[in-house]
């Protein structure tokens, strides 16, 4: 898979690429990101790429024509998504989709906004909650290293499979040494070696974790 950012900051990436899981993947050849600042493409002298807003108000927009020659300048066929408060809540079931795809470009956005023309070139627009950034940067490598963990041979496919949200429910409570912490003891069924109680277990609690934390989850099961 390959992963184009826009963006006016390309060093926000620098430690997304280098680090962890990223940058094994990047390693091994699976994920390609490409980093891509399209204050190059502006065509004024002073690299400016944002503008007053026509009608008046505060901050200023980006403008439509260094984003439009920056996706331009991509070859392959990508799917484009614009990273905005006003989008599609990105979740699970969205990463699982896109984790799918051969090449994505997230555009990172700054300031008031967007010329809302820039709507125009993207096929989705994700939102990942109901707040707003200083930018798109941090939204954008969100999306993309929930996705990248979904690529085949990124990780193990075990090692997500059980994720929370991946069946609409929060994952199951996980336990390491010691099996005893100042009173607080490991449960008996995890310690006894019998893996089909311990499955039965895990699907018991990840259910009574899903209703204690996020009933709404069931709710949203219960109604696909």
């Amino acid at each position: 898979m390959k992963i184009n950012f826009l963006t006016i900051f390309p060093k926000y990436y620098d430690a997304f690429k280098s680090e962890s899981i990223v940058a094994k993947a990047i390693q091994k050849k699976i994920i390609d990101i490409n980093v891509i600042d399209f204050r190059e493409f502006t065509l004024h002298k002073q690299k400016k790429v944002d503008d007053e807003i026509y009608g008046g108000g505060s901050g200023m927009l980006l403008m439509i024509e260094p984003i439009d020659r920056a996706l331009a300048s991509i070859k392959e066929k990508t799917k484009i998504i614009l990273l905005t408060p006003q989008g599609k809540p990105f979740n699970q079931k969205l990463a699982n989709e896109l984790a799918k795809e051969d090449s994505i470009t997230l555009i990172a956005g700054r300031y008031e906004g967007f010329d809302e023309r820039i709507s125009n070139l993207v096929d989705e627009e994700i939102s990942i909650g109901d707040y707003v950034l200083t930018g798109g940067e941090l939204p954008s490598m969100i999306v993309a290293d929930a996705i990248i963990r979904l690529v085949p041979n990124v990780i193990k496919k075990e090692s997500f499979t059980n994720d929370s949200f991946q069946k609409n429910l929060l994952d199951y409570p996980q336990y390491t040494r010691p099996a005893n912490y100042k009173g607080m003891k490991v449960p008996e069924v995890l310690l006894n070696g019998n893996h089909k109680e311990i499955e039965k277990w895990r699907e018991d609690m990840a259910i009574k974790n899903t209703k204690k934390k996020r009933p709404d989850l069931l709710e949203r099961t219960n109604n696909d």
